[in-house]
């Protein structure tokens, strides 16, 4: 409905505010691997999963959430998180062993999931301060406890608009690294109109604190071919300008979602392209009875990358 004035305005702006807006160069091709664990509770290690040592390896514990379960139906806590991944199996020690028998491996820890108990989790929260100074002190704690590296923030339903949600996670990762008690961060978002609002609003603030965006590809229709992930995947490209997008794919048995090998083919193109920074997995719970076969594919080819910074 606007003039043909306005839209030119907007076109000759929008490359200097996207500009602006980005936090860093976009991202080559590199050879990140990410998996995530510990959310089914079905007893696998971090010792079961292969490592290829020619790639760096970021296991993703699943989940703390900021919930408890002392009351039914399970009620949010304004930031003080609880530990919900299987601990009596990934321990502290089994943290710090996995690390110290292979170099190239991270520890990190995600935040919020889908659900608690069969309950949605919602971010919610009383106010911005409390729910930050709860979350850094909590975070602090769970981090150095269990010999963490970072964090990885995957809410994915909000009882806040898009703008709090920003100023809450983007002020816990800056002020966590400030601190020197993380040294990276990631977010999670899917394609989903209320996750995406959410998620931008907080890149277009706080994009420059946030190293890795694990977006879930998988997370689209099974019919999706690979031309099609790609395309999905270049779009992400322009919704968190200069991200390290990754690409990813589910290990778990389902009919919903991008099939493995559609999601391989087109990491492949992406990496012929130059533009495939990273794969991660949800998740090596499931993996373990496949014989983690497709975490040791996807390793093998970020293997190939040409770069392999952090």
């Amino acid at each position: 409905m606007g003039s043909s004035k306005l839209i030119a305005v907007v076109v000759v702006l929008l490359p200097a505010l996207l500009a602006f807006q980005a936090p860093m160069a976009t991202a080559a091709n590199s050879n990140l691997f990410r998996d995530y664990i510990g959310a089914i509770f079905n007893g696998v290690k971090f010792t079961d999963v292969p490592i290829n040592p020619r790639v760096r390896f970021d296991f993703i514990l699943a989940f703390i959430i900021d919930y408890t379960t002392a009351t039914s139906p399970p009620t949010p806590t304004d930031g003080k998180f609880n530990i919900f991944w299987q601990n009596a199996v990934l321990t502290p020690s089994a943290v710090a062993s996995i690390k110290r028998s292979n170099p190239n491996v991270r520890v990190a820890v995600s935040m919020g999931g889908a659900t608690v108990n069969d309950r949605p989790v919602f971010f919610n929260i009383t106010s911005v301060d409390s729910w930050v100074s709860n979350a850094v002190e909590s975070l602090t704690a769970i981090v150095r406890d269990n010999h963490l590296d970072g964090i990885d923030v995957d809410y994915e339903q909000f009882q806040v608009d898009p703008d709090t949600f920003a100023e809450c996670v983007g002020r816990l990762i800056t002020t966590l690294k400030s601190r020197g008690v993380i040294k990276f961060a990631s977010i999670a978002p899917f394609d989903n109109a209320d996750v995406q609002r959410h998620y931008q609003a907080l890149w277009a603030k706080y994009g420059a604190a946030i190293d890795y965006v694990n977006f879930q590809f998988y997370a689209y229709a099974a019919s999706t071919t690979d031309a099609q992930y790609v395309d999905f995947f270049n779009k992400q490209i322009v919704n968190y300008p200069g991200g390290n997008i990754l690409a990813s794919f589910t290990t778990a048995a389902t009919t919903t979602s991008v099939p493995i090998q559609t999601a391989l083919s087109a990491c492949r193109t992406l990496q012929r392209e130059g533009k495939l920074y990273g794969i991660f997995i949800w998740a090596a719970d499931h993996s373990r009875s496949q014989g983690f076969k497709y975490d040791t594919e996807a390793q093998a080819l970020l293997a190939n990358a040409t770069t392999g910074y952090y």
